[in-house]
């Protein structure tokens, strides 16, 4: 099993605080000042016992690759990587309604961070991305995520079977897509999985037909789309305004 390397601060403390999977040893900048990040890492680091070393400021810049570490760099267990059909059948499991995201070959890793931030925030059960194209889980999409890759279930599988698995388990496939119904014209409350496309291209043809739904956000401004991050965001509140979570 290849070990992960999560670089930052941030990535480093919801990793120990959450505790899903273990945490081997954590780097430290000698010249890093005292702050209340710093010491929550080394008190979690001591109670998990986990082991902390102080080194120079050039091996970390080494370690990473030339990414943005500030400061601490840990050495994880990979992810634990699901199924479409084991996501949705946890969620029978545990009484939860599926409502999975499929990222399908999203490039920039901030992108897949941030839609897996969202995902966090608004509940989402799941999360697909491809076996081989667009950004995978590194260290940058950690960071990005502020604690959801620890928390949400990933799967790497095909867009296509993982389509299949969702529609076998009545799981309702709704695409974003700017041919779609309007926001505001489509029911999305029950089960749902929400399928985003590749930036500038959107959804592939082949993807799109195999939605049940396509849904679009109208835009003033003669704006085309929005970000595919805040697509995500703006899809994922409608969806959970209609489940009434916002109801008072």
């Amino acid at each position: 099993m290849a070990l992960q390397r999560l670089e930052g601060r941030n990535p480093v403390v919801e990793c120990l605080q959450r505790g899903h999977r273990r945490v081997h040893r954590i780097w430290v900048d000698r010249g890093a000042k005292p702050e209340p990040r710093l010491a929550r890492i080394r008190e979690l680091a001591e109670s998990a016992g986990v082991p902390v070393e102080v080194t120079e400021r050039r091996r970390l810049d080494r370690l990473a690759d030339g990414r943005v570490h500030n400061g601490v760099i840990a050495e994880v267990d990979p992810v634990v990587l699901w199924t479409a059909k084991a996501i949705v059948d946890a969620d029978l499991d545990e009484g939860r309604e599926s409502l999975i995201v499929l990222a399908d070959g999203l490039q920039y890793e901030h992108n897949l961070g941030a839609v897996l931030r969202s995902a966090l925030g608004f509940g989402v059960t799941g999360l697909v991305i491809p076996t081989r194209r667009g950004a995978g889980l590194t260290s940058v999409v950690a960071r990005v995520s502020m604690g959801a890759v620890e928390e949400v279930r990933i799967a790497r599988e095909g867009m296509f079977p993982a389509i299949k698995a969702l529609k076998r388990a009545g799981v309702r496939v709704v695409g974003a897509d700017g041919a779609g119904q309007p926001l505001g014209e489509v029911d999305l409350r029950g089960p749902m999985a929400l399928v985003l496309g590749e930036e500038g291209r959107g959804l592939s043809p082949k993807v799109a037909e195999r939605c049940d739904t396509l849904v679009s956000i109208p835009l003033a401004g003669d704006l085309e789309s929005l970000n595919v991050s805040v697509a995500a965001a703006v899809l994922l509140y409608d969806k959970r305004r209609q489940d009434g979570w916002f109801t008072p």
